[in-house]
């Protein structure tokens, strides 16, 4: 059998700098939620996801709450079928 090799790659930038963490700046951030369902209960996951993942970001001192994004799921994947089949 014949041996394999790997090779480490060191990260070349920190995924949190320390300037930041220095700094009083808050960090942006966006919340985004989405369904992927067609059941009945799509739209309780679906609010459930939106005032979860809201109340987590503004319950942090270090980051601001910019806005929700959020994708209804079946118009999407509708969306996208559609794109699919006019390639």
């Amino acid at each position: 059998m014949q041996q394999r090799t790997v090779k480490v790659i060191s990260a070349t930038h920190p995924s949190i700098s320390a300037e930041h963490q220095l700094s009083n700046a808050k960090r942006r951030v966006a919340e985004y939620a989405c369904v992927s369902t067609d059941n009945d209960d799509r739209f309780t996951s679906y609010q459930a996801q939106i005032d979860y993942y809201a109340n987590y970001i503004k319950s942090r001192a270090d980051w601001q709450f910019v806005k929700v994004y959020t994708d209804g799921g079946l118009q999407a994947r509708a969306r996208s079928a559609a794109r699919v089949s006019r390639a």
